[in-house]
């Protein structure tokens, strides 16, 4: 390696890109609700990660977990075949945070894994073919996961993907009548991170469980970016008041380790030990070190205020962000996307919060909204903080200070 090569240089030459303009913020440390760069700039996170970093950067919890489980053992034997503690205990804390029959937990390295397990579940479940999902829905960029991705975008130089797909218009009860006999699973968010932070009309899950129920058909929710508390309910379905079939979970349990799980009844997800023998298999899923670190993310949630300061966190934002180029703010919780009515305008916005010390994105299918999606242990002096570094990016580019 070329020792005179900055890192940044040797960032753009080796290590794979997905974008031709990467911010390329070059990251020294990260703790609480910021992160540092080399220059010792000071970042607050207003996304976490993509919401990943539900209980902060290195909570001391957490760090002390990966610590105490890493010397120990990390990887003994693929997953399924051993008993190790940090699997076991973590499984018997998030069934017990879930409604029956939600009891058996298998889990993987990311969404996108717990997207693919929970397709395949639902088809040997049914032994039906027909796959549904939702218009501007994202599931992950995987194969599976990217033929029920709502945006053919991002499809078409992939294709062909699965067979047997289609897509209905989220939120629509009239839609739901396409839901039918032949149909394996339904997999839907619910919240649609990605369309925007859009939360569906009241009701609408409810008709959606009662389709299901009706066809015989598997409901899939998808709480990979909603889960853990991002919307004050440790997941979002459980103000619904209803039971999925099989519920989908990664991003912010693992507070900052890669781990991802799909959830249904014992019953269903024994399916996969037969007919034929490991149905379902995966090398790196319930790594110990993830699963100790996601233990103690669960233990902070569970035994701590955190989620019941969600609603009055959210309340600070909503009132804070007031300005005549805001056309609103979609979401609900700490997931929460602010519509600048144009990706012309929320772009350069975006740029001058990153020059101002604030870290925001973009969504995938609502380009003209940028995210607000804070860790949840968020302050309330940390809030006011990221929504005057916000404004201000908005009156610079905008030239008004109304």
């Amino acid at each position: 390696m070329n020792s005179s090569l900055s890192l940044r240089s040797l960032f753009l030459q080796h290590v794979a890109q997905t974008s031709p303009f990467p911010p390329m913020l070059e990251v020294d440390r990260a703790q609480g609700v910021c992160i540092f760069d080399v220059q010792g700039k000071r970042y607050i996170d207003f996304i976490s990660g993509i919401s990943v970093s539900n209980v902060g950067h290195c909570h001391p919890q957490v760090v002390e977990a990966i610590r105490y489980q890493s010397e120990r053992y990390m990887h003994v034997m693929v997953y399924g075949e051993f008993v190790q503690g940090p699997q076991v205990k973590l499984a018997q804390a998030i069934a017990a945070l879930l409604p029956d029959p939600l009891d058996s937990v298998y889990f993987v390295n990311s969404g996108s894994e717990a997207t693919e397990g929970a397709l395949k579940l639902a088809k040997r479940i049914t032994g039906r073919t027909e796959l549904i999902g939702f218009q501007n829905a994202y599931h992950g960029s995987s194969h599976g996961a990217l033929s029920l991705m709502g945006s053919e975008v991002f499809k078409q130089a992939y294709r062909p993907l699965l067979p047997d797909v289609r897509h209905l218009e989220y939120s629509n009860v009239d839609d739901l009548d396409f839901i039918t006999t032949r149909t394996a699973a339904v997999i839907a968010e619910s919240i649609q991170g990605e369309a925007g932070a859009l939360v569906p009309q009241t009701g609408w899950l409810a008709a959606l469980r009662k389709r299901c129920t009706e066809t015989g058909t598997i409901l899939i929710l998808d709480e990979i970016q909603t889960g853990f508390g991002r919307t004050g309910d440790f997941f979002a379905f459980q103000s619904a008041g209803i039971v999925p079939d099989i519920v989908l979970m990664a991003k912010g349990m693992g507070g900052g380790l890669p781990i991802g799980a799909f959830v249904a009844s014992q019953h269903h997800m024994n399916m996969l030990t037969h007919e034929p023998v490991l149905g379902h298999i995966t090398t790196f899923g319930g790594n110990a070190v993830c699963c100790a670190a996601s233990l103690a993310v669960l233990e902070i949630l569970r035994d701590s205020d955190l989620l019941a300061q969600v609603p009055a966190k959210e309340a600070i934002i909503r009132n804070r962000m007031r300005h005549s180029r805001i056309g609103g703010i979609h979401g609900k919780g700490l997931l929460l996307a602010l519509d600048l009515g144009s990706n012309d305008f929320a772009l350069p916005v975006m740029a001058r919060c990153m020059e101002l010390g604030l870290i925001t994105d973009w969504f995938l299918f609502a380009d003209h909204c940028l995210r607000m999606a804070p860790p949840l242990t968020i302050s309330e002096s940390e809030i006011h903080e990221g929504c005057d570094l916000f404004l201000q990016a908005i009156r610079d580019v905008s030239g008004s200070e109304n």
